[in-house]
């Protein structure tokens, strides 16, 4: 059982009773009962000790009062301020980046996310490993009369920074493995859009229903952190790549941004972006907020977005939201399918601004590519002279995809 803790700054962009909700949403995904909430009022966390001496007396009264064996902070700690709290209170302390750690390390599935979420952590504990070793006394002072808990704490703190330097040699490898799936799937010369969101807001359920697949969707935050990438064919027959990315939340790790770098380079390579909003929150415009932040540090702030409203069978019309601006929206329930063609409709849109005729030459000996575009195109004529010259409608960016495989010598616009 848990205790969640807060300081209420005037400063912040959430309120902390919105704040605490996520929290306490988070403590359920990990499997945590939260008993009570215990706030106070300053201009800023204290530096030593998080809340002020005064209220950590009265939180250890609370902790008796209701047998909770667990504090966590909404905050990220500083390791003097987990290390000091702990002391005080005598029960283990969690911050807002350890839960989030811990439930992603429960969600882990594949080799890549498990490696990534054992680099976040090792990350995080470096610095905070002092406090483990606090109950191992020191034989005195000075040089050359360390104790045997500094001793300890130096080994434990050489093996993680071994460990840091073997996963992320595995994670170098399995990135360019991720490269060489990346380029295959280029093969196939479609376009592609990444699902991005808040965590929760119905990112997977949307993939599952437009492309009839079945990745894991559960009403828990960080459901799924695995990548999956489908088909969608969409009603001019056109066809789309669709991937499902991890979602992002409000004070999202850093650790977690740097680890998950080859996951996320997903949204990086994506030729559009769905930005799936829970319409049901009445923060959603926040959460948006959140999400833009995350997807420009990932350079990926220029590539184009279609805001998908979802969750709309749980509104009345009358209280949709409405975006503010001019980008291209709808508004859907992924898990009924209610007005889901509304962005399918948005789909073809898109990509329609995309088609023009190319004239082309092959030689015949890349029958293959004459094979593609007709398979993704419209070919308008065809010329067999000393190669094979077609005028195809066609997606530009698939066109350019498939001329790529081409040496300039082979095939050229005309």
């Amino acid at each position: 059982m848990a205790i969640l803790i807060g300081v209420d700054s005037p400063n912040a962009d959430w309120t902390l009773s919105e704040s605490l909700s996520e929290l306490s949403e988070l403590a359920r995904t990990a499997g945590v009962t939260v008993v009570t909430r215990f706030t106070q009022s300053r201009a800023s966390a204290h530096p030593s000790t998080y809340l002020g001496s005064g209220k950590l007396i009265e939180l250890k009264e609370l902790l008796h009062d209701t047998c909770a064996n667990i504090v966590i902070a909404d905050d990220e700690l500083t390791p003097a301020q987990l290390r000091n709290i702990e002391r005080a209170l005598q029960v283990k302390i969690l911050d807002r980046t350890g839960l989030i750690l811990d439930i992603f390390a429960l969600r882990a599935r594949s080799a890549e996310s498990q490696l990534q979420i054992e680099l976040a952590q090792l990350t995080y504990s470096l610095p905070r490993l002092t406090r483990m070793w606090t109950h191992l006394s020191r034989l005195g002072g000075g040089v050359g009369t360390r104790g045997p808990g500094e001793k300890q704490l130096e080994v434990d703190k050489r093996q993680i920074r071994k460990r840091i330097s073997v996963i992320k040699e595995k994670i170098d490898k399995i990135s360019v493995q991720r490269v060489v799936q990346r380029d295959r799937r280029f093969q196939v010369p479609l376009m592609s859009a990444a699902i991005i969101g808040y965590t929760n807001a119905g990112k997977s359920t949307l993939l599952n229903r437009l492309t009839q697949s079945d990745v894991l969707a559960e009403d828990l935050l960080f459901a799924t952190l695995d990548p999956t990438t489908r088909s969608l064919k969409l009603p001019s027959s056109d066809q789309l790549l669709i991937t499902d990315t991890v979602g992002f939340i409000q004070k999202l790790p850093h650790q977690l941004v740097s680890s998950f770098k080859t996951t996320l380079e997903e949204v990086t390579q994506a030729d559009l972006l769905l930005h799936v909003v829970d319409s049901t929150n009445p923060r959603w415009l926040d959460m948006v907020a959140v999400v833009n932040e995350v997807v420009a540090q990932l350079g990926a702030g220029s590539t184009p977005q279609i805001m998908v409203f979802n969750k709309i069978d749980a509104l009345p019309e009358g209280d949709w939201p409405r975006l503010l601006g001019s980008l291209p929206h709808c508004h859907l329930s992924a898990i009924t399918g209610q007005r889901l063609e509304t962005l399918l409709m948005a789909l073809d849109t898109h990509l329609a601004s995309f088609r023009q005729l190319l004239t082309i030459r092959i030689p015949y000996q890349r029958m293959d590519i004459v094979h593609q575009f007709h398979e993704y195109g419209q070919v308008q004529s065809v010329e067999y002279e000393s190669d094979i010259k077609m005028v195809v409608d066609i997606n530009r960016v698939v066109g350019e995809r498939l001329l790529s495989s081409l040496h300039h010598q082979e095939a050229y616009d005309e």
